[in-house]
């Protein structure tokens, strides 16, 4: 049988894990969140559920990057786990800005809209960079709404048939 502990001493045991501060995923996610709370504290009634439910979201996206992380030198099916929730939280945010934009007549602007030049361009992260800076609230909801990364991941929502 064989020593339970045995393993513990043997160097390279458990891999490489953390340094999620590194990760654009993660440096991107801090910057959706940090731009959420203020977006919603600026055009989102406090009280209301859809504040808490974005900056929740926004919240889980970040945190499960950083979690998954962690646990990545475990168990890559929790890392998996995790990156899933973390995605899907983003999916559900992007799903609250674009209701914010429809259910106020306001559309989503493709990327080569004259606005979205108007808009600070995103940053671009160095693999080194472990300070992203901190987002700047444009003053109208649907600039403000359309500065915000798209969604990490996947294509661009089409914006809506003006009808």
């Amino acid at each position: 049988m064989t020593n339970p502990g045995a393993f513990e001493n043997q160097p390279g045991f458990i891999p490489p894990h953390g340094g999620y501060q590194k990760l654009k995923s993660y440096q991107m996610s801090e910057l959706v969140y940090d731009a959420t709370v203020k977006f919603c504290d600026r055009f989102i009634d406090p009280r209301s559920r859809t504040h808490d439910q974005m900056v929740q979201a926004a919240r889980s996206g970040n945190k499960n990057i950083a979690e998954g992380s962690q646990v990545s030198g475990t168990s890559k099916k929790m890392e998996l786990k995790l990156v899933g929730v973390a995605r899907a939280s983003l999916e559900e945010l992007l799903g609250d800005y674009q209701d914010f934009l429809r259910q106020r007549g306001l559309g989503m602007w493709p990327k080569d809209h004259p606005m979205a030049r108007t808009v600070p361009p995103r940053p671009s992260f160095s693999r080194n960079r472990t300070n992203p800076p901190k987002p700047v609230t444009p003053p109208h909801p649907s600039d403000s709404s359309n500065a915000l990364p798209p969604k990490l991941g996947t294509a661009q929502p089409k914006p809506p048939n003006p009808s």
